[in-house]
């Protein structure tokens, strides 16, 4: 059976960026997914239908195919007292480097990686963290499988991703990402509609409430 639009294909696959290893499903674990739902990259799908179990593919995307371009006004100063509960602040989550779940005054979670910390303030930089980069995928579809019309009718609806992480936050269907971003899920980010704090993007949907998402 090919891979087709409403059908579930298991694939695993190897996903390299400047020529370093970024992500892998394997054989054993592979990335389940139903074709046609958006749920993953279009470019990927797009190399992924009309396959059949046993067969190879292998794609190189472009930021503009992927998770979009880089943008320096993506990267906020938020005033330290967003991260403070009950009075103090949360220096054990500030550390430089870790990514965290921040919050949109539409209410949407964004993922933000802290920059630097000052005793006023904090940098984060909420690009996507392939954001500027070529995806190289290189991969093999494992199964095929026909879904029912009712199943289809849960997730068009439902929008259910089996435990990954959904919608625009990127769906990895049933595979778990180490990585913790889906590197090959979802819909990337549009530029601007994510940057939290009372920062003002001309782009997109403005500042964000600022709240830490705890």
């Amino acid at each position: 059976m090919k891979a087709d639009v409403n059908h579930r294909v298991a694939v695993s696959y190897l996903l390299t960026v400047e020529g370093k290893e970024e992500d892998r499903a394997d054989s054993s674990n592979p990335l389940e997914f139903v074709l046609g739902l958006g749920q993953l990259l279009p470019g990927f799908e797009a190399a992924v239908q009309g396959l059949e179990p046993g067969e190879t593919f292998e794609i190189e995307l472009q930021p503009e195919d992927g998770y979009g371009k880089y943008f320096e006004d993506n990267k906020v100063t938020l005033p330290i007292s967003i991260f403070e509960v009950d009075g103090r602040v949360m220096t054990e989550v500030l550390e430089i480097g870790r990514v965290l779940p921040m919050q949109t005054t539409q209410g949407r979670t964004m993922m933000g990686k802290v920059l630097s910390v000052s005793p006023e303030s904090v940098e984060m930089d909420f690009n996507h963290p392939l954001a500027g980069k070529v995806l190289h995928f290189t991969g093999k579809v494992e199964r095929v499988e026909e879904v029912s019309p009712e199943e289809l009718e849960e997730l068009a609806h439902g929008h259910s991703c089996g435990g990954g992480c959904c919608g625009d936050d990127g769906c990895c269907g049933e595979h778990h990402h180490e990585h913790g971003d889906g590197c090959c899920g979802g819909h990337h980010h549009e530029h601007g509609e994510g940057c939290c704090g009372d920062h003002h993007h001309e782009h997109g949907e403005g500042g964000c409430g600022g709240h830490h998402k705890h």
